[in-house]
């Protein structure tokens, strides 16, 4: 079936959101005295979202005392500099300008929550272009469960076969075959060090954004 849409998950695939995290963590450590966290350290565990935001800046686990009121300063830190230093990675813009050109859709399909996500697309003048936003806000279960995905496709009134799901997690790729989507596994998003992409069964793995160029080359011409 010929693709008609382009999905991609945010943090990792699209965006390089990373250094907004890092600068929270290292923000909130300064404030309490602490030196600077290691940045990759901190990049390697981005995927993990807050709570491991907390565990990793901080040497704690969830049962600490101190934990859940860091977590929820973390959040609220976060609220104000998630569109500050966020950006599409190397080859994104073209890559979009490519699809759209194609006369394709795209959308982000994110576990993001829509506080977060919805200001950062609108903050990268990215919210007139995109389709759709789905966050774990518009569901009953995220990635991996397919609904998100699911959604989506509803939305865009496409069979699942003709979009393409693009992730940089297990749990995108996963989510994906499970709603019947095709998928492509990034390696240059935030891969646990001990991980590896060519492992998740995706239809196939990319180095680079534009490298999806020939993949969307070949999956236009398919029918």
């Amino acid at each position: 079936m010929r693709l008609r849409a382009v999905l991609f998950d945010m943090d990792g695939t699209l965006l390089d959101s990373a250094p907004d995290f890092i600068a929270v963590v290292q923000a909130m450590r300064s404030d309490r005295g602490l030196p600077a966290r290691d940045e990759q350290l901190i990049r390697d565990h981005v995927s993990g979202g807050a709570r491991a935001m907390v565990a990793i800046g901080f040497d704690i686990d969830p049962e600490h005392a101190e934990f859940e009121a860091l977590r929820l300063e973390f959040l609220e830190r976060y609220q104000s500099h998630c569109a500050v230093l966020t950006r599409p990675y190397d080859g994104i813009a073209e890559l979009l300008e490519d699809i759209e050109q194609a006369k394709l859709i795209w959308g982000v399909v994110t576990n993001k929550p829509v506080r977060y996500a919805a200001p950062i697309m609108q903050e990268l003048g990215l919210t007139p272009r995109s389709a759709l936003l789905i966050c774990p806000d518009h569901v009953q279960k995220a990635k991996p469960d397919p609904e998100m995905l699911v959604l989506a496709c509803k939305q865009l009134d496409l069979d699942p076969a003709s979009v393409l799901f693009v992730g940089d997690d297990l749990r995108d790729i996963e989510a994906g075959r499970a709603a019947g989507t095709r998928t492509a596994a990034v390696t240059y998003g935030y891969i646990h060090p001990q991980d590896n992409p060519r492992n998740w069964g995706a239809d196939v793995v990319v180095n680079h954004p534009l490298e999806l160029r020939t993949v969307l080359d070949s999956a236009l011409c398919s029918c």
